[in-house]
């Protein structure tokens, strides 16, 4: 496969998973039992479990995407910095930077090297991001496996409150979060955790919501391995599946010789000789490849 072919897939799979968080899923919706004996202690179990200790993450990556019968691997890095910055670097080849996309809690940034164009933005001034709710605390969430809030950046025990939890097994609760508990305007937005109850340990996370006119999608991050951090246990195989009324697309996100480094630079700066375009703009010029 070409390379520019190597960059669109890799962009167009990250800019689809993002943007499938304006969705609903079908996923077991379990019945609200906030009464249930052990609810508190389980809630707390999943937050102490929390990366909120680890400032730095650093990370060789290995991404997978499939869609359509069409697979593309690529490697790179992926590095995180506490309520600061995620990003990730796509490396075709082993040799060659195809693109990157990096998140602050002000602004999103997707650089593609092969055309020398660009996407800087607010989450509000970019529409599928915008209407999702998609922010960089919810991204924080979904990459360390942990419970989130829209609006909120930590959680305190009071947030606790608008969680619920439902046994479906001998030893898995699903964790819910009740939206008609806060101002949410979205009360069409849905958010659940598959929880190990005697770890503590988020097993899946799925971010849904409904759309009667245009169809529902679904969106579920599967945790299937975990590793140590700094006295934490950090995701390291992560699969992320996209279904659509149209599509579905897998995500596969492997990660190795993890460490806390902290010796690069917090920020992106893009070249001058690098164009500035909208997000319809830069889909269209990938899709011309």
């Amino acid at each position: 496969m070409r390379i520019a072919n190597f960059f669109k897939a890799a962009v167009l799979a990250l800019s689809l998973l993002l943007a499938a968080c304006h969705s609903q899923k079908n996923v077991v919706q379990p019945t609200t039992t906030t009464g249930r004996p052990g609810q508190t202690e389980l809630l707390q179990k999943v937050e102490q479990l929390s990366h909120n200790k680890v400032s730095t993450v650093s990370a060789k990556l290995k991404f997978s995407a499939t869609m359509d019968g069409k697979e593309v691997s690529l490697g790179g890095t992926l590095r995180m910095k506490r309520n600061d910055v995620i990003r990730l670097q796509l490396v075709a080849f082993g040799l060659l930077e195809a693109a990157r996309m990096e998140f602050t809690p002000d602004y999103a940034l997707i650089v593609d090297r092969i055309n020398k164009q660009y996407l800087k933005a607010p989450y509000k001034d970019i529409e599928f991001l915008r209407n999702s709710g998609i922010n960089f605390n919810m991204l924080q969430a979904l990459f360390c496996a942990e419970l989130f809030q829209p609006g909120k950046t930590q959680l305190s025990s009071d947030d606790l409150r608008a969680f619920v939890t439902s046994p479906i097994g001998s030893t898995e609760t699903v964790v819910s979060y009740d939206n008609t508990t806060t101002r949410s305007s979205d009360t069409n937005m849905n958010y659940s955790w598959l929880v190990d109850e005697l770890t503590g340990a988020i097993r899946r996370a799925d971010v849904v919501h409904n759309d009667v006119k245009h169809g529902n999608t679904q969106l579920s991050w599967d945790y299937r391995e975990m590793k140590s951090l700094d006295a934490a246990r950090f995701p390291t195989d992560v699969l992320v599946t996209l279904l659509t009324p149209k599509k579905e697309l897998k995500v596969g996100v492997k990660l190795s010789s993890l460490s806390t480094d902290a010796d690069w630079e917090e920020r992106t700066t893009v070249s001058s000789k690098y164009r500035q375009v909208s997000f319809d703009e830069l889909l269209r010029r990938l899709m011309s490849l």
